[in-house]
């Protein structure tokens, strides 16, 4: 009798220490590369917003006919891009509750991007990330 509580007991705390530590552990490296494919997907789209703010001398108006489409990772599930006209870029993967914003700025001539994303500790060092 006691060793049958023995097993329970030992079952109970393996797998107690599965959900409170091993499982957290799997969900933050899926939403770190959930994170980095979502930073990866918009690299084309900044290129063409920061050759359109260069060419013109101005952000406003350089994502005006810039267009990412959705890609269904079957990893990650669905990522998505917007891009505002003003080049502004977000990126979400509903999945894994992650999104990813790129702000575009002219300086001297050159376009410098800001990064940010949610959560902060999915985001890779480029995004603000740890």
């Amino acid at each position: 009798m006691r060793m049958g509580l023995l097993v329970v007991a030992a079952v109970a705390l393996a797998g107690f220490v599965v959900v409170a530590f091993v499982l957290p552990r799997m969900a933050g490296e899926e939403a770190r590369q959930a994170a980095q494919a979502l930073v990866e997907g918009a690299e084309s789209a900044q290129r063409q917003v920061a050759a359109a703010a260069e060419k013109a001398g101005t952000v406003a108006g350089s994502g005006r006919d810039v267009k990412v489409p959705a890609r269904n990772d079957p990893r990650h599930g669905e990522l998505k891009w917007l891009i505002s006209e003003g080049g502004a870029i977000r990126a979400w993967n509903e999945k894994n509750a992650i999104e990813v914003t790129f702000l575009p700025q002219l300086q001297a001539g050159k376009t410098v991007w800001t990064c940010r994303g949610y959560p902060v500790n999915a985001m890779p060092a480029s995004c603000a990330g740890r």
